[in-house]
């Protein structure tokens, strides 16, 4: 009897607590949130601030709720390069007037090479919902569509529903959690203290640069610029200046919109932001070069110098060594039987032509970047221009090396010069130096790459000593035989051999001007070719005739040169030259290595151009050859293949975000390596297989 009726009181006590929970107020109840919906990326549900909607209610504060797996992560309202935003669809929702979907401000993610901006670990996205009839319930029906990406992307749609009855009280714990997500939502300014003062979009839309300001220093800011979809930035280049109050950043415009809307730009600094709308100026603003962030100092500048004497030193042995050896070659069998004063000052100035070359290409750079243009090594093999005068010196030479004319100024000028030159005559050696540094320039070498990055993204002092060191390292072989001209003066003495190694040097340089005439081909198409071809021949005919007279024969040649240079101009404008992507290659798409990554596949990236010797080298030796040629070959693994012999800006911006001015490049990407293994400029197939091995998952490595 006893325990029947402690039973009883037991059950009674129960049904009592269960009805005082249901006629409490409802801060003492339940909170007010959707039913989870829970993937291997993301679970996620709709939360409110309101337990209920009151007689007096209008608005509710309401929030999408996203907890995301490790390594994953979602996206802000203009994403980067790739990637969509969240979006919900309200259909199907009762007593809802309207839904404003608030975004807090954006972390930076790069991946594949590719900047994009969004969140991690976890987001609320605020909801300001108006009711259509205050006071009365309100039922949330949310089509929800998220893209989670990690090594992987994934999209999401899924459907969330939350009924809010007629009730009051507040969940702390939802009010918390939105309230400190809506104040991470970008303000005017007013409480982050933060104002973008000027903006500048340059005429080919390639570069935004603004400045922006702020009432406290700056600590770790950044920027997040909208042009509307279809436009993508790059990662921006930021300095601070008056004590970290300013703001000054470029980013390079990786694609743009055909009909860009007004400019939003977004700056953040730790937990504070501000979105503003600026009115966009006349002209960039100059950086502050009184910067407040760290520079390199004396010694981290003296390392990059080494670096760059040593990768100018191994230019020597590149493929690009056969022209200049060539050319040192002749240099030092012209010194043949000149004194041992004579042969020390014409190396001396030979080294010194090389190093005047390299302070030309230090000023260009400083010039060019001023105006926003685009630098980097070697680029003047893409100008057509350039390309047919060097061809046409190489024919004359290797023409003159072959013994069909001798060319020789008048008596009267040839006395000019050498009084000019303290009756030395030095202006030949200074050439020599000068043109063996400019055919040397297309190729790439170890440490060269790491040098001229850093050159090319620093200061003006970075530019002229690194400049200056690569100039060093290149003319060491001049200045060696500067500093032992015995080495010359022991040389064989004239004879019949010095004829076969004119005609050995003639034909060294013979190819070389055969393979220039393929880049024009390239670059300019093949009427061009045929122009200047046409043009040597004749300036080496006209040259070859013996009774013309000096004068006449220089004048004649000025004028051919000056008349195919134009035609070769005219010409390439009807004879624009097709792209040519290697058999087994995929032509060039920034945004697709993301794809191919997301499907699990291996993207080997290959940005190379014809005049690219050092690319020539990599691909006849490594990437054509078994074991690697196999590998690329199979059915996981995508060779892309990014062709740079004329002018490109989408590949100039895709070495760029690499910190890279200079071919060759090479990057591998994959589900293990999404942000890309980047290759030596030097092929090897131990270090691409590695790579290819390195950046599959397990999956892919079994495939």
């Amino acid at each position: 009897m006893m325990k029947a009726c402690h039973t009883v009181w037991l059950f009674g006590g129960v049904l009592l607590a269960l009805a005082i929970l249901l006629v409490l107020p409802s801060q003492y109840g339940f909170a007010a949130s959707s039913d989870e919906f829970s993937s291997t990326s993301v679970t996620a549900r709709l939360i409110s601030a309101e337990n209920g909607v009151s007689p007096d209610t209008r608005s509710i504060s309401a929030g999408l709720h996203l907890e995301l797996s490790k390594g994953w992560k979602t996206y802000w309202r203009s994403p980067g390069e790739v990637g969509i935003p969240p979006s919900i669809d309200w259909a199907g929702s009762e007593n809802i007037e309207n839904v404003e979907f608030l975004w807090p401000a954006p972390e930076r993610f790069t991946a594949f090479g590719i900047e994009n901006f969004g969140y991690s670990d976890e987001v609320v996205f605020p909801l300001r919902i108006t009711l259509a009839d205050p006071g009365a319930p309100v039922r949330l029906k949310a089509g929800v569509n998220v893209l989670t990406c990690s090594t992987v992307c994934v999209p999401e749609d899924f459907e969330l529903q939350l009924a809010l009855p007629r009730a009051s009280g507040i969940d702390a714990d939802a009010a918390t959690l939105i309230s400190a997500y809506a104040g991470r939502v970008p303000d005017e300014g007013a409480a982050s203290s933060i104002s973008v003062e000027t903006a500048y979009l340059d005429g080919e839309m390639s570069a935004l640069t603004l400045t922006a300001r702020s009432d406290r220093p700056f600590g770790e800011p950044d920027v997040f610029p909208e042009l509307g979809k279809g436009t993508a930035f790059g990662k921006p280049d930021i300095r601070l200046g008056e004590g970290g109050r300013l703001l000054w950043a470029r980013l390079p415009i990786l694609s743009a919109a055909d009909d860009p809307p007004p400019l939003d730009v977004t700056v953040t600094d730790g937990d504070r932001a501000a979105t503003w709308m600026p009115a966009l100026s006349d002209k960039a603003a100059a950086p502050p070069f009184t910067l407040d962030r760290v520079l390199p100092g004396l010694a981290d500048l003296a390392w990059i110098a080494a670096i760059a004497f040593l990768g100018g030193l191994i230019l020597n042995v590149m493929p690009c060594v056969l022209p200049v050896l060539s050319i040192k070659l002749s240099s030092a069998m012209k010194a043949h039987g000149q004194s041992r004063q004579r042969v020390r000052a014409g190396f001396a100035v030979s080294a010194f032509g090389v190093l005047a070359f390299m302070w030309v290409i230090a000023a260009g750079t400083l010039a060019a970047r001023g105006i926003g243009m685009t630098v980097g090594w070697g680029l003047q093999f893409q100008n057509p221009v350039f390309l047919a005068l060097m061809a046409v010196i190489l024919v004359v030479f290797s023409a003159n090396l072959f013994g069909l004319f001798e060319i020789s100024l008048p008596s009267a000028a040839h006395t000019r010069l050498a009084k000019a030159g303290g009756g030395r005559g030095y202006v030949g050696d200074f050439a020599t130096g000068a043109f063996a540094a400019v055919l040397a320039t297309p190729c790439s070498a170890p440490f060269l790459g790491t040098a001229v990055a850093f050159a090319l993204a620093g200061r003006p002092i970075d530019i002229v000593v690194v400049f200056t060191a690569l100039g060093l390292g290149l003319a060491l072989p001049y200045l060696i035989v500067a500093a032992f001209p015995g080495m010359v003066v022991r040389m064989p003495r004239a004879g019949r051999w010095m004829i076969w190694l004119k005609i050995v040097l003639g034909l060294a340089l013979l190819a070389t001007a055969a393979w220039l005439f393929w880049v024009l081909g390239g670059v300019a198409g093949t009427r061009s070719v045929w122009a200047v071809a046409a043009t040597s021949g004749g300036i080496v005919a006209i040259l070859s005739l013996p009774r013309m007279s000096s004068v006449l024969r220089g004048s004649a040649a000025l004028a051919l040169t000056i008349v195919a240079l134009t035609l070769s101009g005219l010409l390439s404008q009807s004879d624009e030259p097709t792209d040519r992507v290697a058999a087994n290659w995929t032509a060039f798409e920034r945004a697709a290595i993301a794809r191919h990554v997301s499907q699990g596949d291996v993207v080997f990236v290959d940005v190379t151009a014809d005049w690219c010797l050092t690319c020539k080298a990599n691909k006849t030796l490594v990437l054509d050859r078994e074991p690697v040629a196999s590998a690329l070959r199979a059915p996981v693994v995508i060779p892309m293949q990014a062709d740079w012999t004329r002018p490109d800006e989408t590949i100039s911006r895709y070495l760029e975000s690499f910190d890279r001015y200079g071919i060759p490049f090479n990057v591998v990407y994959g589900p293990e390596a999404p942000d890309g293994i980047v290759l030596p400029e030097l092929l090897t197939a131990q270090v691409v297989m590695q790579a290819l091995e390195d950046a599959a998952n397990t999956r892919v490595a079994e495939d």
